[in-house]
């Protein structure tokens, strides 16, 4: 009796161990932009699926890296959006030749609704590229919660990947640009995984992540099951048991 009962309460406890496994996998913020060219405009789409350890979202906030001057969100449905801005130490000269005293430094999205936990949404913004190749631009976003709040805004050390970090900030590397100039060259598509401000943005980086969290989330699922099973087999265990002791 006493063996069955305790077979019955370690597969119990190993099904709600997997259980509890499988939510961090697909956590992190995204950025996937549609070109990576210097000196071109580019379409960066953030990407998210999660709220604050289950808590939903209620803003957003995207954070421009210090090369940018602007953007250009795109209006979302049910979110208000607006820019903060901020004065320059120093005016700035921009490409076409122009000076700036102001730069945007950020783009806030606020939610008209909360945005449940394990809802998918993404948020697109404008932005013109620096002129140099090899820049890295990190995107801290702050997730701010009914309860709560992310702040996804740590940048790899050397040595380190983003997924050495817990909460690695979106980001992405300027390449080379295009030859046409235009945003249509063999750079348009490249995808940035915004885990590894370190290296190049690549579509196969972020091909590599989703294979972890799926591999990840496949183990978990594995684990759940064989806990599922151990415990229908401690129940099994358990009645028969019982029936003899009757008998």
């Amino acid at each position: 009796m006493r063996t069955s009962t305790s077979a019955l309460l370690a597969a119990g406890g190993t099904a709600a161990l997997m259980a509890l496994g499988l939510g961090p996998a697909a956590a992190h913020v995204h950025i996937t932009p549609d070109t990576t060219g210097a000196g071109e405009t580019a379409l960066l789409t953030f990407d998210l699926s999660h709220g604050c350890e289950g808590s939903p979202t209620t803003a957003l906030t995207f954070t421009l890296p210090d090369e940018l001057t602007d953007a250009t969100p795109t209006a979302h449905a049910g979110w208000d959006v607006k820019k903060v801005t901020e004065e320059l130490s120093e005016p700035r000269t921009l490409p076409n030749g122009s000076q700036v005293s102001s730069r945007t430094s950020a783009i806030v999205y606020t939610a008209q609704q909360p945005l449940a936990d394990g809802v998918r949404d993404t948020f697109t913004l404008s932005v013109t590229l620096p002129e140099e190749e090899g820049a890295t631009l990190a995107f801290p976003v702050l997730q701010t919660c009914a309860d709560g709040q992310t702040d996804w805004a740590q940048v790899p050390a050397e040595g380190q990947t983003a997924h050495d970090l817990d909460s690695p900030a979106p980001a992405l590397t300027v390449t080379e640009a295009d030859d046409d100039g235009d945003g249509d060259g063999d750079d348009h598509g490249d995808h940035g995984d915004g885990h590894n401000p370190g290296t190049p943005a690549s579509s196969t980086e972020r091909d590599d992540d989703d294979d972890d969290t799926d591999a990840a989330a496949i183990a978990g699922y594995t684990g759940l099951g064989a806990g599922l099973l151990g415990l229908a087999a401690g129940v099994t265990a358990l009645v028969r048991t019982r029936g003899r002791s009757k008998a």
